[in-house]
This record gives structure tokens, sequence and C-alpha cells, in this order.
């Protein structure tokens, strides 16, 4: 059934989009989504003093109000989720209805070593705390990770995208071949070759018997599944 257009009238009132200053690439999404939906970009100051401590200002009422928070990450990864943690608190603190943080690329995603800390479960927990109600991000390295909130969490895909620019923007791509950078993107390399009826190349790095202070391992690729054509064309994923 088709939604009441008071309903949604009452929603755009409602809505409020916040971008930080993580990247210019954050604002200009946020610039697009608010034009789309027809409505402003939230007005918030965000800002660090001279001993770097970060300062975020919401120069606006959002009482009741479902807020989105755009961020993503930039070099200066530990800034970029300050600036997250704060402008959320700060809308919680501020009465908002609802808070759904919007990041593309979810930060801190690096494997455990050995003695070492789940990062990414306490940025999980600080955002939670925080305030956020709802995040939205993609392409987590395992999706196991939304398991780390308490909160809902979508993990959108880039791949039908990507798939789609590879279709349109690249003649010959039929004349192409998969490349798998490591063992760990084998899977997603097979996923694509399969939609895009590819073949593949997988890479394996083999560690060398001889004990040998200049030769430590040997890295080759070997080619499974092509197709009988030549492949001068290499599709690489991560």
């Amino acid at each position: 059934s088709a939604r009441d257009p008071k309903d949604m009238n009452h929603t755009k009132g409602g809505l409020v989009i916040f971008t930080a200053n993580s990247h210019p690439s954050s604002r200009e999404l946020g610039k697009r989504i608010a034009e789309r939906l027809g409505v402003e970009i939230g007005k918030v100051q965000v800002y660090q003093e001279d001993n770097r401590e970060t300062r975020v200002q919401i120069q606006g009422s959002v009482r009741s109000k479902d807020v989105f928070v755009i961020q993503t990450v930039s070099k200066d990864v530990n800034t970029t989720i300050m600036e997250m943690l704060i402008t959320v608190y700060a809308c919680r603190t501020s009465c908002a209805r609802s808070i759904t943080g919007v990041l593309p690329y979810f930060p801190k995603q690096c494997k455990m070593r050995k003695r070492g800390s789940i990062v990414t479960k306490l940025i999980a927990s600080m955002m939670c705390k925080a305030g956020l109600t709802h995040l939205i991000t993609m392409d987590l390295h395992q999706k196991e990770i939304q398991g780390f909130f308490t909160i809902p969490v979508d993990n959108l895909r880039a791949s039908p995208f990507l798939l789609q620019y590879i279709q349109e923007e690249i003649p010959d791509y039929r004349n192409a071949v998969i490349v798998a950078k490591s063992p760990a993107s084998a899977k997603r390399a097979q996923s694509f070759a399969e939609r895009l009826r590819l073949g593949i190349a997988p890479n394996h790095l083999t560690t060398s018997p001889l004990s040998s202070s200049n030769f430590t391992g040997s890295q080759y690729t070997t080619a499974s599944n092509t197709k009988p054509y030549s492949s001068p064309t290499k599709l690489s994923t991560t």
C-alpha cells in the first residue's frame, strides 16, 4: 500500500543530515543525498583546538528528529572516529529521536594478531554507547562484525555497481581475467568471475624449503577455469 503523503512530509520535515570533516567525498555524498530528498544539510561546526581536542557544536535543533551522520574514513583515522562519536553523542543529548550512522568504510577492520585486541569490537561498543541507533556501511571484511553491535546494521554491497561499471565502461571486458591478489580475496574474485563469466587467476604465496638469507620464498600465479581466448586485460580484486 502507498504511504500517506502526510506521513512522507512528516518524515522529510523531521529529517536532519550532518556531515563531518573526515573527507570531501563525505560532504559531497551528504550534499547529493540532501538534494535527492529535498532537504538541507544540517548546520554543524566540527573543529579542533590547538591541542587537537575535537569540538562539535550542533547549530540547530534536532529534538524529536531523525538524524543521519555521514562520515567516512580519512588518513587520520583516530580523528575521524572521535568526530563521529562526539557528533552522535551531541545529537543524543539534544534529544534526537533516532541517530543513523552512514559509514561507507568501517575503520579498524584489521586481522587480530597474536596477543592483540579486536579493535573493531571496541569501536562498535563506543558507537552504541554514544547513542547510535542504526548503522549503514558497505563491504565489511567479515559479516560477523555485525554481531559486535547491539543495534541494527545494514551491510550494503558495492559489487553490483562495480559489475555495472565494468560492463558499461570497459568495451572488451570479456577478453579479461579476474585476478585474486591474495588467498583472502579468492572467494570474492570467484564471485566476480562467475557473474561476469570470466576466468580467474589466483595468486599463491609459497615458502621455499631452502634456508637462505637471500631467498625467503617465491610467488607465482596460476590460472584456473580460464577461457580459450587470450586475456590481456586484468581486473584485480582486493
